[in-house]
């Protein structure tokens, strides 16, 4: 049986599923930085502020489950970064490292490319070869690495930023 594979922009009502795969994450990784898990009300406010910023939020469906997601956000508020968005891809474990990740992050790249942005920066905290290998091989280029800037599991986790001239 061959599976099939969609990507589509989220809604509202994906935000329970992507809790279960961003929770996973926080409970057992440092790739993010936060402690708590997340509601499913507080993933889908974050869906529609992403929307709201006339962003892009994908999800990748397979055989009628969601199994990632990707979205960018606005770099920082002032208004001369609106040209610099960050990126975030996440896959449920159980289809990590087969190829779904690179799948996923391309049809981002090409939803940013087709908005009037520059650039697109990726912070992925260290070490985390897999991610870096992603973005890499995706035409990122190492530009930052701060030390020690965020303790999670009673250790201090370095975070380094790649970035993506997208034009």
């Amino acid at each position: 049986m061959t599976s099939t594979r969609t990507i589509r922009p989220a809604t509202v009502h994906d935000a329970e599923r992507i809790c279960t795969i961003y929770n996973h994450y926080i409970a057992t990784t440092t790739i993010s930085f936060e402690e708590e898990p997340v509601t499913p009300a507080d993933m889908a406010q974050r869906i529609g502020d992403v929307l709201a910023a006339h962003l892009p939020w994908l999800v990748m469906i397979e055989d009628d489950k969601l199994i990632g997601y990707a979205y960018a956000t606005k770099w920082r508020v002032r208004a001369a970064y609106r040209f610099a968005v960050e990126s975030s891809v996440y896959l449920d474990p159980d289809y990590a490292g087969k190829g779904a990740g690179t799948v996923l992050y391309e049809a981002l790249l090409a939803e940013l490319r087709g908005r009037d942005l520059h650039l697109v920066i990726g912070g992925i905290a260290q070490p985390n070869e897999a991610s870096v290998r992603l973005h890499e091989r995706l035409g990122f280029t190492k530009v930052a690495h701060f030390s020690e800037v965020g303790l999670k599991f009673g250790r201090w986790i370095d975070v380094g930023y790649w970035q993506l001239k997208l034009n």
